[in-house]
Order: structure tokens, then C-alpha cells, then sequence
């Protein structure tokens, strides 16, 4: 069975067992026991769901992702479980879908919507440099995670309902993290930035975590060529910018790249320490990101054959069969830095949360790392 039909038939299984009450991929809800809520894990399997529409046509991709999303919001816009006033990054996330919703279906709620989750990024605190924080529980914190979360939306809305008044600001936290979080020698980002310099787990110095996460790493390359590729054209000099962080990043991840699998350890450079291991979501990440740069022309031709290394890597030792269901292995749960659970930011910490099947952090990338392989089958940019 070919690594399509495999995957066309485990997001099947997926879509089969899954409500918006309890999708089957969201595995920190599960292992919770908790009821759902808006949350960004549903939202990337959403969007990718409908981005698995777009380019196979099945009406059963998009079908689930309205139900799912009409689900959550009300006729006014509302949004069930969602308190902006939290001022959480990852809730924005989800909002994403409700562009391709809108477009599609024209329900008025969807609109709406997209105007309460604005309204959260109108007030969302910033640090002095003017980034916004990651969480209001992590004040004046920039964690890489956020840039995803948030700035695709962010510029989607000013493009489409404020003529692109707050693109450049935008670009300004892009440059921010650029200039802040990124490691001269070897390019690569930490995982987070604390302005304050007061948490326990920055350098007081820098202010910086003190390892490169490799699925907060992919999440802001795809936050760059998403945002990129949002951008119009008369913003040519910030593309630029981008175009050039975004392809530094990729040659940076290279020499880590796994020979034989073509995926990325958990923590990206030190692949050679044990237990260090090759991870599933950001490696799937990395292969969506880079496929997509090079479709677009952000990145050479040439470098397609990289993300298709990983993407298909992942396919081959990752994708397994259990009691005669596909699964999809060796993803991290969680990571992130402080909270009640202290988490340092160590090695050692990023080796102690727990590996987990089949959660959309994984899942959701590899769908779009698939669609990317799609539109180089079929020709499409």
C-alpha cells in the first residue's frame, strides 16, 4: 500500500472516530479526561482538513470541518469555551479556519467570529520590544509556538477587513525574534525569549531559553512561509526579509537532518546524546514547511527533495498498524517553559515529556506535508 492510500485511509479512521466533543486527536484531552474546548490542536487538524479539500475536491473533508467548527461558535460569533480575556496565542490559532469556512459556506457566524478573535489581539499584551506575549499566565514572553498561533491570523485579517494597516507590524515581531532569539553560530532559534529576564528558566543575561526545540522550530518556519505567502506585493522588501530568515532557518536544520529517515531529533542538535529521539511532529513539520518553499519559489526547486526525504521517512517508520488500525508514533506530547510544573527547558526536560500516538500536532503537519505532495504531482503552485 503506497504511502497516499495509507494516509487517505488512516485520516479516515480518524475523521470516523472523531466529534467535536471528543476528536480523537487531541490526546492531551483524552488523557485529561476533559471536555473539549477551542483549542489549537483541533484547529490544525481543521484547516488541514479543509486544505485537503481544496486540492482532492471530497466533500467529506469539508462537510467535517464545518460541523466541527459550527460546533464551537454561535450565531453571534461567539465562541464556546473561548475567553479572550486569557489572552492565550494558541486560541487564535483555530481561528484560522474560519476564513476558508467563511469563503465556502458565507455563514455570518463564521465573520463574527473572526471579529471576537481580532478583538483579543487588539488588547493582547506585548513585551517592550513589542511582541506579543505568549500567554497572559507567561508575562513578557515570546515563545517561537506564538508567531504560528497568531501572526497568519493576524495578517489574514488586516488584508481582508482593515486594508493591511498592522501588516508591518507583523513583520516588526517577526524581526524582533530574528534578531533576539536566533543563534549566530549556528542559525538556529530557541524556544522562547523572556523580556523581563526574571523567570527561572531564562539566561539573565540574554533572556533566552537555553535549548532549540525542534517542533517550536518548525512551527515558525511555517509561521514565516505561512505569513509570507499572505503578504501582497507591495510590501516586496519585508517579503525579501522573510524570504531570507525563512531560507537561513531551512539551511540551518539541514546538517541535523536524520541521513537514512530524513527527520529531525527532539532537540535538533544533539541527536548523538541518548534518548534523544527522531520526532514525529516537527519533523512533519519541517517537511510541509520546506516542500511549500520551494513550491512557492521561496526556497530553490532543489530543495523539495528534503521535506519529501522526511515526509516520507515519517510514512515509513512512523506509520504503523495496530489491531488493524494505522497509527502514527513517536509524537511529543507537550513542551513548553515554567508553570507549576517547572519546566526548566533542559535536555533532560524535553526528554521527559512523553511520546504519544496519533495526536494532530503530528498528524495535522503530515496532512499538509501530503497535500504539498499532491500539488508536485499534479503541478499546482
Amino acid at each position: 500500500m503506497g504511502s497516499s492510500r495509507i494516509l487517505n485511509t488512516y485520516i479516515q479512521q480518524l475523521i470516523e472516530t472523531s466529534t467535536p466533543e471528543a476528536p480523537a486527536w487531541n490526546i492531551e484531552k483524552i488523557r485529561a479526561g476533559k471536555p473539549n474546548t477551542w483549542n489549537y490542536i483541533d484547529g490544525c487538524m481543521i484547516k488541514a482538513l479543509i486544505e485537503l479539500n481544496e486540492i482532492t475536491g471530497k466533500d467529506v473533508y469539508l462537510d467535517f470541518a464545518d460541523r466541527f467548527i459550527d460546533y464551537f461558535v454561535d450565531d453571534d460569533g461567539m465562541i464556546a469555551s473561548y475567553d479572550p480575556l486569557e489572552y492565550n496565542l494558541d486560541n487564535i490559532n483555530a481561528g484560522k479556519t474560519l476564513y476558508g469556512l467563511y469563503n465556502i459556506t458565507g455563514k455570518t457566524k463564521y465573520r463574527k467570529a473572526m471579529d471576537v478573535i481580532y478583538g483579543q489581539l487588539e488588547g493582547q499584551p506585548r513585551t517592550k520590544e513589542g511582541n506579543f506575549w505568549h500567554k497572559l499566565i507567561y508575562p513578557n514572553q515570546v515563545w517561537l509556538d506564538g508567531l504560528y498561533m497568531a501572526q497568519p491570523f493576524y495578517v489574514q485579517y488586516e488584508l481582508s477587513y482593515r486594508d493591511g494597516r498592522a501588516c508591518s507590524d507583523s513583520f516588526h515581531q517577526f524581526q524582533v525574534v530574528h534578531d533576539l532569539m536566533r543563534n549566530e553560530r549556528n542559525g538556529l532559534y530557541y524556544h522562547a525569549y523572556d523580556s523581563s529576564r526574571k523567570d527561572f528558566w531564562c539566561d539573565p543575561v540574554t533572556g533566552l531559553s537555553s535549548n532549540f526545540w525542534l517542533r517550536a522550530e518548525g512551527w515558525f518556519a511555517m509561521a514565516l512561509i505561512d505569513t509570507w505567502e499572505l503578504l501582497p506585493a507591495n510590501m516586496s522588501a519585508e517579503k525579501d526579509t522573510m524570504r531570507r530568515m525563512f531560507s537561513e532557518l531551512v539551511d540551518a536544520m539541514l546538517p541535523y537532518q536524520d541521513e537514512k529517515t530524513g527527520m529531525w531529533h527532539q532537540v535538533i542538535n544533539l541527536g548523538r546524546i541518548a534518548p534523544n529521539y527522531l520526532e514525529t511532529s516537527g519533523s512533519a513539520i519541517f517537511a510541509n514547511a520546506i516542500m511549500k518553499g520551494a513550491r512557492l519559489g521561496v526556497l530553490d526547486e532543489r530543495y523539495w527533495d528534503y521535506g519529501y526525504k522526511a515526509y516520507k521517512g515519517i510514512c515509513d517508520t512512523c506509520m504503523n498498524e495496530e489491531g488493524g488500525r494505522l497509527t502514527l508514533d513517536n509524537i511529543c506530547l507537550v513542551a513548553g517553559l515554567g508553570n507549576t510544573e517547572h519546566r526548566e527547558g533542559t535536555f533532560d526536560y524535553y526528554m521527559r515529556e512523553p511520546k504519544v500516538r496519533n495526536d494532530a500536532k503530528g498528524v495535522a503537519p503530515l496532512v499538509l506535508a501530503y497535500i504539498e505532495v499532491l500539488r508536485h504531482e499534479r503541478g499546482k503552485r
